[in-house]
């Protein structure tokens, strides 16, 4: 407001001084051609909102040889503005006309008033310097200026559009990297409860019989008595292997713990949000397969397990299919762990039944059969404390590899788990913590683009 409210000033001023001759060589009284200088200079604050009247108003007063200023901001303001440029090309074609033409007039009469008489070509190159002078260099600026605020206004567009962009990418690595740590907490869960609760049901078995033969033989209770041993050091030596990952993974990342609280304040910045939750991400689902690669029980200790159950007293028949064959960790311990669970009920609920395993290797998947006869003991169970959850983690355990898992009743009376692995050790098969970090890196090349 300050600039248009100066210019027009300024072109008052020239404008009322100019006046002055115009109303001498027009013959009207002095103070009228000041009054219309004043009138027509001060028309230049409404450049912004009126470019094209202004531009009229400066071609109109022209033959009185009076507002320059008014031109010149004029057609600049013109040629700056959203007008169509056809209209910006034929109005400075009608203000360079004018001014060639009271150019050409003016000069001829100078030149016989001060007799002079210069070469044809004068006169004409003098006015089409002036009139290209006094109208090119306004509108090519303004045209320049024009250019600028609309690539200016691209690129602000561009860039709100990249941070909607990262927004998104952000809110998408955090719901992801929530689903990871999630994932991580239920893997773990499922772990921990089967190796406690097989352990320590075991034992729980292997105490009472050494209960019930204490005094009648004291040969079979010390041999109970070491079986409850051996299964509480192998219990806590499990324990301590997956609390042992646990502590490597806070060892091996002191960065993690820094930057989780640091998250809300960098959420302000989508970049760095994205960073942070594609890298929480990416640690989630690398913790589980640093885990895989620590190990984990294997088919070739199933033997071992079927064996823990018969010295617990449990008749368990162990049946084995097809050529054996490696298969990928996860593989082997998603099924040895089924093998374990299901045992661990028969321990639970039915007490005294006999059990069959069968376990057949085919080329692509790997099939588990455990069932169970009838308790002994009817409907009574063992009084082990049971969550409920024993069934629902070999679900999700065989889900996860993407196999079917089958669980009910016997027609016998019985129960019958039943789980069908894949084995896809030779497949590529995407990582979706890894999704984030390269959507990250692919907005992140385009906004540095």
């Amino acid at each position: 407001m300050l600039l248009d409210v100066g210019l027009a000033v300024a072109s008052s001023a020239e404008c009322a001084a100019e006046g002055v001759g115009f109303a001498q060589d027009a013959r009207i009284p002095t103070l009228l051609g000041v009054v219309l200088g004043v009138v027509v200079g001060s028309t230049l604050v409404l450049r912004r909102r009126w470019a094209i009247a202004v531009v009229l108003i400066s071609i109109a007063v022209t033959p009185a040889e009076m507002g320059l200023l008014l031109g010149v901001v004029g057609l600049y303001t013109l040629a700056a503005s959203e007008v169509p440029r056809r209209i910006t090309a034929v109005l400075a074609g009608m203000a360079g006309s004018g001014t060639l033409i009271i150019t050409m007039i003016r000069f001829q009469e100078d030149i016989k008033k001060d007799g002079w008489e210069p070469g044809l070509w004068v006169v004409p190159l003098v006015s089409v310097v002036m009139a290209l002078g006094m109208t090119a260099p306004p509108v090519l600026l303004g045209l320049y200026v024009r250019a600028r605020r609309r690539l200016v206004e691209s690129l602000r567009e561009r860039a709100d559009g990249l941070e909607r962009e990262l927004s998104l990418l952000a809110d998408r690595a955090e719901e992801r990297a929530e689903w990871a740590r999630n994932e991580e907490r239920t893997r773990i869960a499922r772990e921990m409860h089967d190796v406690v609760a097989h352990r320590v049901s075991l034992m729980v078995v292997h105490a009472a019989a050494l209960q019930a033969v204490a005094l009648k033989d004291p040969e079979k209770a010390s041999k109970n008595a070491a079986l409850v041993g051996d299964m509480g050091r192998q219990a806590l030596t499990e324990l301590r292997q997956m609390l042992g990952v646990l502590r490597s993974e806070d060892g091996q990342r002191p960065g993690t713990a820094a930057a989780a609280p640091a998250a809300p304040q960098e959420r302000r910045v989508p970049l760095a949000a994205v960073a942070v939750a594609a890298t929480a991400a990416a640690q989630a689902s690398a913790a589980e397969r640093e885990s895989d690669d620590l190990g984990g029980p294997t088919l070739a200790e199933l033997e071992a397990l079927v064996g823990q159950s018969r010295a617990a007293g449990m008749t368990v028949e162990l049946s084995v299919e097809g050529e054996e064959r490696g298969y990928a960790a996860r593989v082997e311990r998603t099924a040895y762990r089924v093998v374990q669970e299901a045992l661990t009920n028969v321990h639970k609920h039915a007490p005294g039944a006999s059990a069959r395993v069968r376990l057949a290797h085919r080329p692509d998947e790997i099939a588990v059969l455990v069932e169970n006869g009838p308790s002994e003991r009817g409907a009574a169970d063992a009084g082990l404390p049971s969550g409920g959850n024993g069934l629902v983690g070999m679900r999700e355990r065989v889900s996860t590899l993407g196999g079917g898992f089958v669980s009910g009743p016997t027609e016998a009376g019985g129960f019958r788990v039943s789980a069908v692995i894949p084995d896809r050790t030779g497949e590529e098969s995407a990582d979706p913590a890894e999704a984030p970090a390269e959507e990250f890196e692919d907005v992140e090349r385009a906004r540095s683009a």
